[in-house]
């Protein structure tokens, strides 16, 4: 209970300190508290038409750090108030969730640079880009489907990865794709020298087979759910584009995808069967696969004598 106390504490604690920057910045109170709620929960849902577009720089970069901030497991939050400065710098999870930030915006930044008058646009505006789609926050400064190829695929992959485990953002999660990793590299490992015993681990703390097994079943429920998807969804017959990230966008709740799902676009020329497939694809990955999995299984609803 007292764990539960202090995770909302820092939930509102963070909306609080949020709410105050964008109003130093001048941000009216009703957007203040619609746009720190949208992200807080990392739900991006914007109150204006062009999303974060017509707001200042300062209130797009406020967004930026504090969409990055939710992103972050809690318990690292936890871990500063109670100053175990060690398990913070030592977390696995957290390094990878900032090294794929910083990468990405340096890569995008320098794909995008000829397209802007000056870099710290680019910079700027993949900053806020990069922080939206892999916290699966959804909004948007810049119409990115305009971007080039390698831009947009660096989007993509952030779609499919996600935030980290103990976040409000949804996506695989970066815990799970450490261990998918780790349980490659073993495997290679094993190949080459199959002799070899070695414990994996995370954080100094040994992997169990059963957490291992539990992430390997997860990620193939979660290809096979877009694999189906997207065969459905293509029955509209749109561009693959459009097909595969209106998927990705909506399994991982991140709303924007490319083509004609992209900031500039929307979900209304889609079939009623299409629109059906994403609402539960929206559902499935909020709530997580195997809830819904089990809600829609027939003996879940049977009485048992």
């Amino acid at each position: 209970v007292d764990s539960s106390k202090i995770l909302y504490g820092i939930y509102f604690g963070l909306t609080v300190i949020q709410m105050i920057f964008y109003l130093a910045g001048g941000m009216p109170l009703f957007d203040t508290l619609c746009n720190a709620f949208a992200t807080a929960s990392t739900g991006g849902f914007a109150i204006k038409a062009d999303s974060f577009a017509g707001y200042s720089y300062y209130h797009q970069t406020v967004t930026t750090v504090f969409m990055a901030l939710f992103g972050v497991n809690f318990s690292i939050y936890f871990f500063i108030l109670r100053r175990k400065f060690d398990l913070v710098w030592k977390n696995t999870e957290l390094r990878w969730y900032l090294a794929i930030i910083f990468l990405s915006i340096a890569a995008i930044t320098l794909n995008i640079l000829p397209m802007y008058p000056r870099a710290c646009d680019a910079l700027h505006h993949a900053a806020f880009s990069v922080s939206s789609v892999i916290t699966t926050t959804g909004f948007g400064t810049e119409n990115f489907g305009l971007w080039p190829e390698f831009s947009r695929v660096i989007l993509v992959l952030l779609m499919l990865i996600g935030a980290c485990a103990g976040s409000t953002g949804g996506g695989l999660k970066i815990s799970r794709l450490v261990i998918l990793v780790k349980t490659v590299q073993r495997e290679v490992r094993l190949l080459l020298h199959p002799r070899t015993v070695k414990v994996m681990t995370i954080d100094g703390k040994p992997l169990s087979n059963d957490t291992v097994r539990g992430v390997s079943a997860y990620f193939l429920t979660y290809v096979f759910l877009i694999v189906i998807s997207i065969l459905l969804v293509s029955l509209d017959g749109f561009d693959g584009s459009t097909t595969i990230t209106a998927v990705f966008a909506t399994v991982n709740n991140i709303g924007p995808g490319l083509g004609m799902v992209d900031p500039a676009g929307s979900y209304a020329a889609f079939s009623p069967l299409a629109k059906v497939v994403l609402t539960l694809d929206m559902l499935f990955g909020r709530l997580e696969l195997y809830p819904m999995l089990i809600l829609m299984l027939p003996t879940t609803w049977t009485r048992r004598r």
